[in-house]
């Protein structure tokens, strides 16, 4: 999904170019809030005109995405999403107070029964509040379409989206896939809420462990590689009718995949597809203790598959980068290692590595100076050891 996100962030910021943002100052009572329309939004910022629309873009782009799974019908809107953003904490305060009678942290979507008054509420200053734009945006998406949507459709796909980001520098949508509840769900084996229970769960009451449990079942769905299931899914979002209630909704899209899924088959396949999946921190320490066996294909296969989950983190480059440099591909190892480095892999390690690389691929010139410079990084690391090779060098 990443490289489909991407490759649609792309298209879409190129779109987003060419229509013109319209901006205003509001005339609602408060501290003084400048607004932009785009696509799909509206957007009312405290930051000003240019907050307004570089978010309104943000937020185009989110949407698209979560409509890339969904495919609703844009002009099914009866007004652009709002989003209301601050940039004082206490102004957000006394706004979520006057709305909720208590204050919520960092981003909150306030839904109503007109939709001229939903609207999603942001605390732009608030490290929560970029976590929780993802969640709380994706449920004013879902909302918009579907008031009422199943209990588990909109908490599961609420999480699976939470790791949605936005790029400031690049102004694009980056997304890794959020394991955050793997290692709890399998930790239930058998005592989890059962299959039934979540689908169910707007008829017969919500389970304790619902949000990990829903989100768990949107994971499989999505990504067991059984294309009879995502099938099943993206057609019950057909069903899903913008006047019915959470309970006929969720009876619509069970009556659905009763039609087509065997519920034995069902869990067993859960089952396996849980077990099967592994965090990224369980991925890297696979492939080092691969690594450390001299099991160089599956080494290479657990840190490729750990690249997929963090595309950005630099542990599976430099360790790709080490069996690359093995295999005397020295130009891949190269690549590898400056990957590395780009995504905060420590700078002094990293240039004794390219040195070493440099060294072995017969470029003695650039070798001396990345030594030289891991050792000025790192000399209690690496002083002695450079010293002595640069003597060898010719």
């Amino acid at each position: 999904m990443n490289s489909t996100v991407r490759r649609n962030a792309r298209i879409l910021a190129a779109a987003l170019l060419i229509l013109p943002l319209v901006p205003a100052v509001s005339q609602e009572s408060g501290p003084a809030m400048a607004s932009a329309k785009g696509f799909n939004y509206e957007v009312i910022s405290e930051g000003g005109e240019a907050a307004a629309e570089k978010l309104v873009r943000q937020m185009d782009l989110r949407f698209e995405v979560y409509n890339r799974v969904f495919r609703f019908t844009d002009t099914l809107i009866a007004e652009p999403l709002k989003v209301r953003a601050f940039e004082s904490e206490e102004h957000y305060n006394d706004y979520i107070t006057s709305r909720l009678g208590r204050p919520r942290e960092g981003c909150v979507y306030l839904h109503y029964q007109r939709p001229e008054r939903r609207e999603l509420v942001v605390y732009r200053n608030s490290e929560a509040s970029e976590r929780l734009l993802s969640h709380q945006g994706f449920i004013q998406f879902l909302r918009a379409f579907v008031p009422n949507p199943p209990s588990w459709l909109r908490d599961g796909f609420a999480i699976y989206f939470s790791t949605l980001s936005f790029d400031q520098e690049s102004g694009s949508i980056q997304y890794e896939e959020n394991l955050a509840w793997l290692n709890t769900v399998k930790s239930w084996g058998g005592t989890g809420p059962s299959m039934e229970a979540i689908l169910m769960a707007d008829i017969e009451g919500i389970p304790e462990n619902f949000a990990p449990a829903s989100w768990a079942l949107i994971s499989f769905l999505l990504n067991s590689g059984n294309e009879d299931y995502r099938r099943t899914l993206f057609e019950s979002f057909m069903v899903l009718s913008p006047s019915a209630s959470a309970a006929e909704n969720s009876m619509a899209v069970m009556a659905r995949m009763r039609n087509w899924i065997n519920s034995a088959a069902l869990k067993q396949d859960y089952d396996n597809y849980l077990e099967s999946r592994r965090t990224f921190a369980e991925l890297v320490d696979l492939g080092r203790t691969a690594y450390t066996a001299k099991e160089t294909i599956m080494a290479e296969l657990y840190f490729l598959n750990a690249l997929e989950l963090k595309p950005t983190h630099y542990a599976p480059y430099y360790y790709l980068g080490l069996l690359a440099y093995e295999e005397k591909s020295y130009e891949l190892a190269e690549h590898y290692y400056r990957s590395a480095l780009q995504y905060g892999a420590d700078p002094a390690l990293l240039n004794y590595a390219l040195g070493l690389n440099a060294l072995s691929s017969g470029r003695p010139v650039e070798a001396k100076a990345l030594l030289r410079e891991a050792s000025r990084l790192a000399p209690d690391r690496y002083k002695d050891r450079v010293d002595e090779m640069l003597e060898r060098i010719p």
